[in-house]
């Protein structure tokens, strides 16, 4: 067991649909093997409060169709600083906790990854976010959840688009990635998707408009990743009073209703075994690894690959879009 007797489990970052489904399989994997569990409140926030309790199989009853997360998440600044890491550390010894499973996005492991090299925690990391940012895996925990919401929203603008000739313009979340934008795009059927990892390369607006976005159809329906590159929907809206006022525009900001809802069977069972494989890791002496899925199959992902910013977008769905937009 190398040392550890007592597991420390939060959830840091934004809240991603599927986190309480993760919540409830680490406390149960730990508790099967014989491990304390003990239940961090606010994230990293909360290691400097002191907001721990020991957590039972009952705490984690009846959660596992919840969205947000039980265990609640908030930003600490004081956890930036070694100062508030030194009295996070001081607060986990007291607690008797050995070892953290975080849970969160690439912010939350680049803090798990300072923490544990300052302190020599073996820390495992779940990658619990809607963007689907992370190296190293195929997906993340709430990402098919978020996908599906963009979905059942688009296609009920579908409805109301179809009644006029105008260019909806829909903002999903994804500041640095396009993977809401597009994917979501291709399932909906969307005319374009406008996304940040091409924002350098090309006039996403202006191509858009010069293929003649209108050819066969009343309406068109572009997914706009929210990122400051592709200047977001509102960005992308005045841009189109301006440069082409022949067209009618309207924006839609779906905005953190992509956060709620309960999980899809998808992202229960993807979170509910990344819980496992993180207790096992700890069993198997790991440490600084994010739990990741590869052709499905779990992996270990050191944090210092999971948090690069280069997690590549599938380029050919790009090409698809605009192929089925005809």
């Amino acid at each position: 067991m190398h040392g550890i007797n007592c597991i420390g489990i939060l959830t840091s970052g934004g809240d991603a649909p599927g986190m309480n489904a993760a919540i409830r399989a680490i406390t149960r994997t730990a508790l099967y093997n014989g491990f304390e569990v003990k239940a961090i409140y606010r994230g990293y926030k909360g290691l400097l409060t002191g907001e721990i309790k020991p957590f039972r199989s009952d705490d984690v009853s009846n959660i596992i169709q919840l969205g947000g997360t039980i265990l609640k998440t908030a930003r600490s600044k004081e956890f930036q600083t070694y100062e508030g890491r030194q009295k996070a550390y001081e607060n986990m010894m007291r607690e008797g906790i050995d070892a953290l499973v975080v849970i969160g996005g690439d912010g939350s492991l680049a803090g798990a990854r300072e923490f544990a090299a300052e302190f020599d925690i073996p820390i495992v990391g779940l990658p619990g976010t809607i963007d689907n940012d992370l190296s190293g895996t195929d997906t993340t925990i709430g990402y098919d959840t978020a996908l599906n919401t963009i979905m059942e929203a688009v296609d009920k603008i579908r409805d109301t688009a179809m009644s006029h000739e105008r260019l909806f313009f829909i903002e999903v979340m994804g500041r640095s990635a396009g993977f809401l934008a597009l994917n979501g795009a291709v399932a909906t059927g969307a005319e374009a998707a406008i996304i940040p990892e091409i924002a350098t390369e090309v006039d996403q607006l202006a191509e858009l408009i010069q293929n003649g976005f209108k050819k066969s159809k009343s309406s068109s329906i572009v997914l706009v990743a929210e990122s400051e590159l592709t200047g977001g929907a509102m960005g992308l809206a005045a841009r189109v009073k301006e440069e082409y006022p022949e067209y009618d525009e309207r924006v839609t900001i779906l905005g953190h209703i992509q956060r709620g809802g309960s999980p899809t069977a998808a992202d229960r069972i993807l979170a509910t075994r990344m819980g496992e494989a993180a207790v096992n890791a700890l069993i198997e002496g790991q440490r600084n690894v994010m739990i990741g899925v590869k052709n499905g199959d779990m992996v270990y992902v050191p944090f210092s690959k999971a948090i690069r910013d280069d997690k590549p977008i599938n380029r050919d769905l790009l090409q698809t879009v605009k192929m089925l937009s005809i």
